[in-house]
């Protein structure tokens, strides 16, 4: 049914977007802004539709420059990658408004659960545990303060809207509360465009496990089992695996049925991810839902063998979810493991800019690669600074684990400073090894060492350098969101 879809996002999530659709016989449209026209994904999409001049906010992020991208191109379809319009319940609406077909949960399934106030009341009424906290009925300081005192502290600030980690505020006493609700409205605002915020009681050393959910247009919804999400920094996840090693069978049965009960009964559809956190006595709580397709959807991919982008074009189109998923019938093998690479300071998370100078990604048997640059992008602070997921799997946790470190020593960026020091020492952790961690894991590590680089690449690098322009794409230390750019972060 479909013929030709727009892919309203950039970078790896847009050409992962576009080689599924390729594979399935449709047409793939990208879109740009007129300021990332030499982006990689302009390059790996064969028509691609220009969003005009603009911050994200102009383009990205603006509805009617996409529909009328969508209608230049002749879409009959849109897909909205993760971050940027992908959980707006707005943009799901005037798509469809458009008349074209949304990628995703319909406007009224995003309001009910895509909230997350809204979707933690669904969840009590669902009967699933969800951590103490405020309900967005508090919107001054003097009221979220008493509310602050009944849930005690140490406790949470949290944005309302968004994602990421961006804005989320540790507040250990009544004194700090102020000046935290003042910092993460102004996060949230330049974030999000929204500066509601809710109080979360702070659970000590949590787990961070989700549960990936699909549901059809004919009511049905189930659980693609889970991934452990726990190796984060500014509480935004770096590595994630799947299994998780802190379920057994019957935890597992039971956080997965709770995940497919928050989405039943709200009308949902495609994909979605239940996120819950797991206390140190294996309790868990309700954290909040996404309605969109997750970062970290490959480790899924891998240890089932399926397409996740191809099923939530064939739901989106009508078709019911596949017997063998609504029979329960579907097993995992093996194990998988994703670690992110950022464009930032593996030491203070600070994003960081600068062109690729040299690029050389990993390979071999059970290796992966989902990148949104090359050699030769320009990497800027407008965007998310995800450059490329790498995906291991392997039989075994501990093949995937060797694997995975093999593959992070392999990989050589220069040009732009990464992170690659620090998910060489999450995968070297005691803590990570064991499979004993928690979220806190990051902080308990030693300062990265430096990581040698092949001589070879040094020679590249310089080669590539001389031929830049002066002053080109210089490295910038600002924090992104101060700059008020509106760009998300998928989580």
């Amino acid at each position: 049914m479909i013929k030709r879809l727009l892919i309203a996002n950039r970078g790896e999530i847009a050409v992962r977007v576009a080689r599924t659709a390729l594979e399935m016989g449709i047409e793939p449209v990208g879109v740009y802004a007129e300021s990332d026209d030499g982006a990689f994904h302009v390059g790996r999409i064969g028509h691609a539709v220009s969003l005009g001049p603009g911050s994200p906010r102009e383009t990205y992020l603006s509805i009617p420059r996409i529909l009328e991208a969508a209608r230049e191109a002749g879409a009959d379809a849109v897909h909205p990658g993760y971050g940027f319009l992908s959980e707006s319940a707005a943009f799901a609406s005037a798509v469809a408004g458009a008349g074209l077909l949304w990628i995703g949960p319909p406007a009224s399934a995003i309001e009910q659960v895509g909230d997350k106030l809204a979707a933690r009341r669904r969840a009590r009424r669902a009967g699933v545990p969800v951590i103490p906290g405020s309900d967005g009925s508090e919107t001054s300081d003097e009221e979220l303060l008493r509310k602050a005192k009944e849930i005690g502290f140490p406790l949470l600030v949290k944005p309302s809207a968004g994602g990421g980690g961006k804005g989320m505020t540790l507040v250990e006493e009544a004194a700090r509360l102020p000046a935290a609700l003042e910092e993460a409205r102004r996060v949230a605002e330049a974030a999000f465009g929204d500066s509601g915020v809710y109080l979360e009681r702070l659970i000590a050393r949590p787990r961070h496990v989700e549960f990936q959910i699909f549901g059809d247009a004919q009511g049905n919804v189930v659980h693609l089992y889970e991934r452990e999400c726990s190796v984060q920094r500014r509480h935004q996840k770096i590595v994630e695996e799947t299994p998780s090693c802190a379920l057994d069978a019957k935890l597992r049965a039971a956080m997965g049925r709770a995940a497919a009960e928050v989405a039943r009964g709200a009308g949902y559809t495609g994909a979605g991810t239940v996120e819950f956190l797991l206390d140190e006595r294996k309790n868990f709580y309700f954290l909040e839902m996404n309605t969109r397709l997750q970062v970290e959807h490959p480790i899924t991919e891998e240890t089932l063998g399926l397409d996740l982008v191809r099923a939530q074009l064939e739901i989106a189109a009508g078709e019911t979810l596949p017997s063998d998923w609504r029979a329960g019938k579907l097993t995992p093998q093996g194990h998988a493991i994703e670690l992110r690479l950022y464009a930032e300071d593996p030491r203070t998370y600070l994003p960081r800019s600068g062109r690729v100078l040299a690029w050389e990604s990993p390979c071999g048997p059970g290796v992966r690669v989902d990148s949104g640059v090359e050699e030769g992008s320009a990497v800027g602070l407008d965007y998310d600074p995800l450059l490329a997921k790498l995906v291991v799997s392997a039989s075994s946790r501990e093949s995937a684990l060797a694997r995975a470190r093999r593959a992070v020593r392999e990989w050589v960026v220069l040009g732009v400073e990464t992170n690659l020091t620090l998910l060489d020492a999450v995968l070297s952790s005691e803590d990570f090894s064991s499979g004993r961690y928690a979220t806190d894991l990051v902080s308990r590590l030693r300062e990265p060492a430096p990581r040698p680089t092949p001589d070879a690449a040094w020679i590249a690098a310089a080669l590539a350098f001389s031929q830049e322009k002066p002053g080109a794409a210089a490295v910038s230390r600002a924090e992104p969101w101060d700059a008020g750019t509106g760009w998300r972060v998928g989580t």
